[in-house]
């Protein structure tokens, strides 16, 4: 039998450990991972946080260069994919083309655009990439104050660090509290008042209508005529799967690459992992989308083996965590819809976990500096029983003993 060859398009976190379970595995055949970064492939999460502070010199890679060649993995970086042919089942980069057996589509995503005029300004920044987090940092250096646009994950965080660094910081946001569309008011008022409480400015209630300045941005004007000036704009309003690659190819797309449990697409042989994929998820019910450094790497190692025709399903309960100043938290679970919001622990110290309810039963729950905690949340979330709320919020009802009770 000729050697087979598995191609992996985006050497993402997911695509990085796709490859290097596929060999774990034990597949001889040929591997490609192909990268449109100039980098070895690199985990994100640390590019808003300590990277971004200068803390650390270089993020976190998920492999060393030796790993690659031990491996035999055929790294091509700085590289452009520019069509998928699944009929000839061929990747195409510029005018040459490479065969595959099985294809891993891990392409992530983009950060979402306003759409607003001025957006392309010198000293507006995005922040996806290692060279975006390079000139934010070196922008950072020589600004006074800085917008941030959007109060979801990436805004706080990248919000907390340059407060850290020492800039005047405004947030513009839709809803009172950053983070409201995740964890809802409630919570999301702890993040304001810590924000607050470190010299962060809120501007909440209305949307950017423009950027501000000629040749380069002084700062943002609102829908409501408001103005913020600053020499630093931060736009952080979501992200957008790169399916591009895929809607060319005639895969079904529909909020990302759409796959079933197992990874893979309607195309027989072509799977998709990480930020892109829009996975059937068999606990929920339903297709699930998740953005996070947790679900890269595991949808990546589970690509690998339905790559390699072993039965695979995947289930993993989202998890994600994030640390702004003082506060370093793990969510577990995925809340779109809850009745109540359950607090163990004491709120004003920041040490707490929150347990988020639907009809008695916990969907998703929040350990904030207090850790080891994040597999009974798990449990109590996939047991899908009632759970008494007393019991719930008592410091002294052991977690571990709730969740297998329920």
């Amino acid at each position: 039998m000729p050697q087979q060859t598995h191609v992996i398009v985006g050497a993402s976190l997911a695509g990085a450990s796709a490859a290097a379970a596929l060999r774990k595995r034990g597949f001889d055949g040929r591997i490609v991972l192909i990268g449109d970064e100039p980098h070895l492939p690199y985990e994100r999460p640390e590019l808003s946080k300590k990277y971004l502070r200068g803390e650390v010199e270089t993020p976190v890679i998920v492999h060393d260069e030796a790993f690659y060649a031990d491996s035999a993995i055929e790294l091509l970086r700085g590289r452009r994919v520019t069509g998928l042919d699944l009929d000839a089942r061929r990747v195409i980069i510029d005018a040459e083309t490479i065969r595959f057996d099985r294809l891993l589509v891990g392409t992530g995503a983009s950060p979402r655009p306003l759409g607003v005029p001025g957006e392309d300004l010198p000293g507006v920044h995005r922040l996806r990439t290692l060279e975006d987090a390079d000139a934010i940092r070196e922008a950072a250096a020589r600004a006074s104050g800085a917008v941030v646009v959007g109060g979801g994950w990436i805004g706080s965080e990248v919000a907390a660090s340059l407060r850290q660094l020492g800039l005047d910081v405004a947030v513009v946001s839709l809803t009172p509290t950053p983070l409201e569309h995740v964890l809802g008011a409630e919570i999301g008022a702890i993040y304001r008042e810590t924000h607050e409480g470190h010299g962060v400015r809120f501007v909440t209630g209305s949307r950017v209508r423009r950027i501000l300045g000629t040749d380069r941005a002084t700062g943002v004007e609102t829908d409501d005529g408001r103005r913020i000036e600053a020499d630093l704009v931060i736009v952080g309003v979501g992200a957008d799967p790169r399916t591009d690659l895929a809607v060319a190819a005639g895969l079904e797309v529909r909020n990302g690459i759409v796959v079933g449990a197992n990874l893979e697409t309607g195309a027989p042989g072509v799977f998709a992992a990480g930020d892109v994929a829009n996975a059937w998820h068999p606990f929920y019910r339903r297709h699930l989308r998740v953005e996070h450094w947790d679900n890269a790497k595991r949808q990546g190692r589970a690509a690998a083996a339905s790559m390699l025709g072993e039965p695979t399903s995947y289930d993993r309960i989202p998890y994600f965590y994030s640390d702004q100043y003082e506060l370093g938290m793990e969510y577990t679970g995925h809340a779109l819809h809850w009745d109540e919001v359950v607090i163990r622990g004491d709120r004003e110290a920041r040490e707490l976990i929150a347990f988020w309810l639907s009809g008695g039963r916990v969907v998703a729950g929040m350990n904030m500096n207090v850790w080891d905690v994040a597999p009974a949340i798990e449990r109590l979330v996939r047991s899908r029983s009632a759970i008494d709320r007393d019991r719930l919020a008592d410091p002294d009802a052991p977690l571990e003993a709730l969740a297998p009770a329920a």
